[in-house]
């Protein structure tokens, strides 16, 4: 059995040289008072979970090589992955929807974004404000989606904006999710 103490001190690690976060292995977790994370869902490492936001069952949040932030209002759907490369961060910002099975990898994702099922977001994309990536499709490393566009396939292509009728039904949805993380606190009650 390893000392816990270890994990605080990279030289002790099987390849020190190699180490991605110098300070050791740390759990900086924050989880708003307001916000609800299911309790099958796994935090790890540095991560903050902002008001009246949720993250649902059986997903992974592991900030364990740089920050993970997940912003008010939003929704992380079942089983999605978060994750953060060297030095890059996964930001998700506030009334975003991220659909079920995502994949979120060091990247940002802007306010009202919609992230649709079983998406990926890979390393150094950003997803602009109110954008919304399809679901099942592939943002490539570094891409940068425009505010308001809508983009889908394998690579992920622009197919131009998102029609105005679409915005209601997102707010709708996110506001939806609020609720939902509500009643399911009620539901189980405080850890």
């Amino acid at each position: 059995m390893t000392d816990a103490a270890s994990f605080d001190d990279p030289s002790q690690y099987p390849h020190p040289a190699v180490t991605l976060r110098p300070e050791g292995f740390v759990d900086n977790i924050t989880i708003a008072d307001d916000a609800f994370v299911a309790p099958n869902a796994m935090l790890m490492g540095t991560v903050t979970i902002g008001a009246r936001a949720s993250v649902w069952y059986n997903c992974v949040l592991r900030g364990d090589i740089a920050e993970i932030v997940i912003g008010e209002d939003t929704n992380v759907q079942d089983g999605t992955i978060v994750h953060c490369s060297r030095d890059l961060p996964a930001i998700v910002g506030d009334r975003v929807t991220v659909g079920h099975n995502c994949l979120i990898h060091a990247c940002t994702v802007g306010t009202r974004a919609v992230i649709g099922m079983a998406a990926s977001i890979l390393d150094g994309a950003v997803v602009g404000e109110g954008a919304l990536v399809a679901a099942g499709s592939v943002v490539r490393e570094g891409t940068q989606i425009p505010p308001g566009t809508f983009w889908a396939g394998v690579p992920a292509v622009s197919k131009g904006d998102v029609p105005e009728q679409w915005h209601q039904r997102f707010e709708d949805n996110w506001k939806g999710y609020v609720n939902n993380g509500w009643a399911y606190r009620r539901k189980l009650g405080p850890e």
